[in-house]
């Protein structure tokens, strides 16, 4: 499918009263059309992975072809300047966390830009730092407790940062961690306990909702569960 094709798809299948629907969850991209994301997960499963015409969508700055080019990507063939070159036009938290989820994560480099993008000062470049953690939390599953260690001093230090974008990310990486195994939630509660003293309330409000959860009884019982399973 050409790119002319795509976009002429898009166009036709967006609604302009889903954008304004779109502003009141704080999306406010310069150009959309106005689609739902299960009309893009179709119309990615119909294009199937195309790195060119990723590259292509991307460069249409359009909400939903900068989503749809992250649903097509070819992880395999992005590189660090390519992926660079994404965190630094991101343009709202819907776009940021997609591009988590359908690239980031399966880049072979990604547990360090994290550890990178998590310390910039961009407001979506480090939120996309946290996200990435969270998401690697969940669908990393080869990864060693260490890798996910190593990122609680940096949840910790950013724990401060009362932008709204940052501190829900922030969360999320501490609450994706505490819920991967056993040892990792006893962690995860101990960073918690440690950003609930810092004098922020961000940093309190951040501390107080992963340790409702982390502490929670379905949380307990699913590790339990997950602990009690045999070793294949």
């Amino acid at each position: 499918m050409t790119l002319r094709q795509v976009l002429a798809r898009l166009r036709s299948l967006g609604r302009r009263e889903n954008v304004a629907g779109m502003a009141r969850y704080g999306i406010r991209p310069k150009r959309a059309f106005g689609l739902t994301t299960p009309q893009l997960r179709a119309l990615a499963r119909e294009i199937g992975r195309d790195h060119p015409l990723a590259g292509r969508l991307w460069a249409t700055g359009i909400h939903e072809a900068r989503l749809l080019a992250a649903m097509v990507e070819d992880s395999a063939e992005v590189s660090e300047t390519q992926a660079e070159g994404w965190v630094r036009q991101l343009d709202s938290w819907a776009l940021c966390d997609c591009c988590c989820l359908e690239v980031f994560r399966r880049l072979t480099f990604a547990h360090r830009k994290a550890i990178e993008w998590s310390g910039r000062r961009e407001e979506l470049v480090k939120r996309c730092g946290f996200a990435l953690m969270a998401v690697l939390a969940v669908h990393d599953k080869a990864a060693r407790d260490g890798a996910f260690q190593r990122f609680l001093p940096l949840i910790r230090r950013e724990a401060v940062d009362q932008r709204n974008l940052v501190k829900k990310a922030v969360n999320w990486a501490l609450r994706q961690i505490g819920k991967r195994n056993h040892a990792l939630n006893r962690a995860s509660i101990r960073t918690a306990e440690q950003i609930r003293r810092l004098e922020s309330r961000g940093a309190r409000w951040i501390a107080a909702d992963a340790l409702r959860e982390l502490r929670s009884p379905s949380v307990t019982a699913r590790l339990a569960k997950t602990s009690s399973r045999p070793v294949r």
